[in-house]
């Protein structure tokens, strides 16, 4: 069966399920994308991942990592092969050199523990057929969102509330402190396990040494 290579286009929270966050997946050279809502835990741990946090202890999918490399088992792929009543299934490929085989997986946990090992993610026809949502379908959508909002902004009369919702949030988080301050603060926000904060510290630290 051909497979179809995937790439992560972003994390955000869910508006459908509280708690939950959505994971878009886009068709690697195509236009079509396959949202998957996973839980709190897993979209944390693709985050740090994506964002290149180390955190201060390591959470289960760097267990695994650690665990698979020491018994000497590398992972080759990781595939979303099927979807069953609104719910996806995935492999993740593995070789102990002398042979592969294949382990059941959550795709949240399959792409997390995938990304820790840098192997390519894919789908199948079937799955991105019934599922996947195709690129100007999106733009549709997203053209009737901001007309709404457009109507909306006049009926209430007011002076650039659509200006107001779209100003990007400023990259730095803590103001205008010096660099050890910005390193204690880092180190507070990974103890704390707040990583987006960290990310945005993170950030700033390698502008400033840039």
């Amino acid at each position: 069966m051909k497979k179809i290579q995937l790439e992560i286009l972003g994390l955000s929270s869910s508006q459908s399920q509280s708690g939950s966050f959505a994971l878009i997946l886009g068709e690697k050279g195509g236009n079509r994308r396959l949202p998957i809502i996973i839980g709190m835990f897993e979209a944390q741990s693709i985050a740090i991942q994506i964002e290149k946090i180390s955190p201060n202890r390591p959470l289960t999918h760097d267990l695994f990592k650690s665990f698979a490399e020491h018994v000497h088992v590398v992972i080759l792929e990781v595939v979303i092969s099927d979807l069953k009543e609104g719910v996806f299934y995935s492999r993740i490929v593995c070789s102990d050199g002398a042979t592969t085989f294949d382990i059941d997986a959550r795709p949240s946990d399959a792409i997390a523990i995938g990304l820790r090992f840098g192997v390519p993610i894919y789908t199948v026809e079937s799955v991105l057929s019934e599922a996947g949502i195709i690129l100007s379908d999106l733009d549709e959508a997203e053209s009737e969102a901001e007309e709404d909002d457009d109507d909306e902004d006049d009926d209430n009369d007011t002076d650039s509330p659509r200006a107001s919702r779209t100003q990007p949030e400023p990259r730095d988080p803590s103001g205008q402190v010096s660099m050890e301050e910005l390193s204690k603060m880092l180190s507070e926000a990974l103890n704390r396990e707040d990583y987006e904060k960290a990310a945005k510290i993170r950030d700033e630290l390698n502008k400033r040494n840039g």
